[in-house]
């Protein structure tokens, strides 16, 4: 890649999450953003999530606040929650569209598009950037007994990259620094010291 093409990350949270989950880590996201700064330049870091507006939220906030102030786009909407038909509480909250429109709109001021998603969904958004001269790169993982990437989305890519080989993590002893109160949206020293 060369050092002067112009990036966009795209990251679907959830999807992100469980892979690196699965692969026994937790994302270091400065360490993220850091990595393909290196590769060329960044022009929009999106990171795009569901949530749920009660205890979920205190968990995911300041992973938000922190990715807001340090160099992402944080896109979200609210889940929604919904009772099967058990009566079973479930949540229903999937981005796809909004990555996938993000994507067409950006596309033709980028020269390469990373992808951090397994889900077989955006295969045809892949197709559609492609045809306008974009390299995609996906970002998943087959090091897993279950892939946590869709075949599809594999072949269609340009790029794969295990998630397993590219140094992206941290133990999760060294979990985010202090905890900012939900919907406090304030930079601040403590801030700063979350992703350190």
């Amino acid at each position: 890649m060369s050092p002067y093409a112009k990036i966009a990350l795209f990251i679907d949270g959830p999807n992100l999450h469980a892979t690196a989950k699965t692969l026994g880590f937790e994302i270091d996201y400065k360490r993220l953003l850091g990595e393909f700064q290196r590769r060329g330049t960044v022009l929009r870091a999106f990171y795009y999530t569901p949530i749920i507006e009660d205890q979920e939220y205190l968990v995911v906030g300041p992973l938000l606040d922190w990715l807001d102030y340090n160099g992402y786009a944080v896109v979200t909407k609210p889940a929604k929650e919904f009772a099967d038909s058990s009566g079973r509480r479930k949540v229903k909250g999937n981005m796809d569209i909004e990555l996938a429109v993000d994507a067409m709109e950006l596309a033709e001021h980028v020269d390469q598009i990373i992808l951090f998603s397994g889900d077989g969904d955006f295969r045809s958004v892949v197709e559609a950037v492609q045809r306008r001269g974009v390299r995609v790169t996906v970002i998943s993982t087959i090091a897993t007994p279950m892939p946590m990437v869709a075949d599809e989305l594999r072949r269609q890519a340009d790029e794969f990259i295990d998630l397993a080989e590219l140094k992206l993590g941290r133990a999760s002893s060294e979990r985010l620094g202090p905890k900012l109160s939900a919907g406090k949206r304030r930079k601040s020293a403590s801030t700063e010291s979350i992703a350190e």
